[in-house]
């Protein structure tokens, strides 16, 4: 190791996010032992939206581009899952090669097909919404959403096909949407069930790993030129097309990782509910990362990490409550109005701010 390399990791502030980082792995991969089966899938879900909300907090909070569509990542993502380990493993004859590690390659197989799908829509609805700016872009996202809700809504796709002689009509299974069964696998004499209601740390360590590849992967394109030239543009795109930037090239090459990303979500947020329905491509959905992005801070690369938990767990405290639940709408708003009018930058910014004054009473 470097001299400057050791310098860096000793000054006190790195050392203290080293330490940080440590105490929240250990945390994380001893919560399932410690919670019930309920509570593990809750954490499991929150994760996955960890990654989501930040994956498109990329394009939000270092680029300056709002989008209102990020959920048709999640649902070509889901819906390649679903035809995966639907038709495509079995056709394959994945069992008979690979035995009771079938399903363990199912899962790769679907993980990395369902994030090059979402990444290769991000490429051609990418390169149209970088055209506009501001509103405009934002509302051009949410119509190309919309246009993915009722292609799979109303299984356009399955029509064509029949049209053309391929199959029997259904691809999306319109309003009902796809299921499918992860069962169980034997890995080198270790079997479990992948995915398990009753006991889920199998898939909850196999999420917890998935997102903190992915959370690591986004920390290293923000910190890195990539990064500092799409905070440029966020900041003031003129004066960065003045210095020679190519704005609507790094803002597209900001949407296809963000959609990528937010694609590798999706795969693992369907393979936790083991199904996918329209539902997850509408506008509603497509809101979620935008609301866990503004509770945490988008300023922050750990905002909207902190944001999806904030949302999940104030989101299960008011289902405790019969009178909460009954509207909820109301009791998170306005938890949200007041988070917006008193948080600098969010949860995040709060919580810095409670750090600073620590520190200062203290010296």
């Amino acid at each position: 190791m470097s001299y400057g390399v050791r310098e860096r990791l000793l000054a006190p502030d790195n050392r203290m996010r080293v330490v940080g980082v440590a105490a929240v792995a250990i945390v994380l991969v001893a919560a399932p032992f410690v919670l019930g089966g309920f509570q593990t899938s809750l954490l499991a879900r929150t994760l996955v939206f960890a990654l989501f909300a930040t994956a498109f907090n990329l394009l939000y909070g270092y680029t300056g581009l709002l989008s209102f569509g990020h959920a048709m990542f999640v649902a070509a993502s889901g819906y390649t899952v679903a035809k995966i380990v639907q038709q495509v493993a079995p056709a394959l004859g994945i069992e008979s090669i690979f035995g009771g590690a079938a399903l363990m390659v199912v899962w790769i197989l679907a993980l990395v097909i369902g994030t090059a799908m979402a990444a290769l829509l991000a490429v051609f609805i990418g390169y149209l919404s970088v055209q506009l700016e501001e509103i405009y872009f934002a509302m051009i996202t949410l119509s190309f959403s919309m246009a993915i809700w009722v292609i799979v809504n109303q299984d356009i796709i399955g029509s064509a096909l029949a049209a053309l002689g391929i199959g029997g009509g259904t691809f999306t299974n319109g309003s009902d949407g796809l299921t499918f069964r992860l069962g169980e696998v034997d890995l080198f004499g270790l079997e479990f069930r992948l995915v398990d209601i009753a006991d889920p740390i199998a898939f909850y360590l196999l999420t917890l790993l998935v997102v903190a590849i992915g959370m690591y992967a986004l920390y290293r394109v923000i910190n890195s030129p990539f990064g500092t030239t799409c905070q440029a543009i966020r900041e003031n795109p003129e004066r960065a097309r003045a210095l020679g930037i190519d704005t609507q090239f790094h803002s597209w090459m900001t949407f296809i990782i963000s959609g990528a990303f937010s694609g590798l979500a999706g795969a693992m947020l369907v393979m936790l509910k083991t199904g996918i329905l329209p539902s997850d491509a509408f506008w509603t959905s497509s809101a979620t990362p935008v609301v866990m992005t503004v509770i945490g801070g988008p300023y922050a690369f750990l905002g909207p990490a902190v944001g999806a938990f904030t949302y999940e767990y104030l989101r299960w405290i008011i289902r405790q409550y019969p009178l909460l639940e009954e509207f909820w709408e109301f009791s998170f708003g306005f938890l949200l109005l007041i988070v917006v009018l008193f948080f600098d930058n969010g949860v995040y910014g709060g919580i810095q701010r409670l750090r600073e004054y620590v520190s200062d009473r203290q010296e």
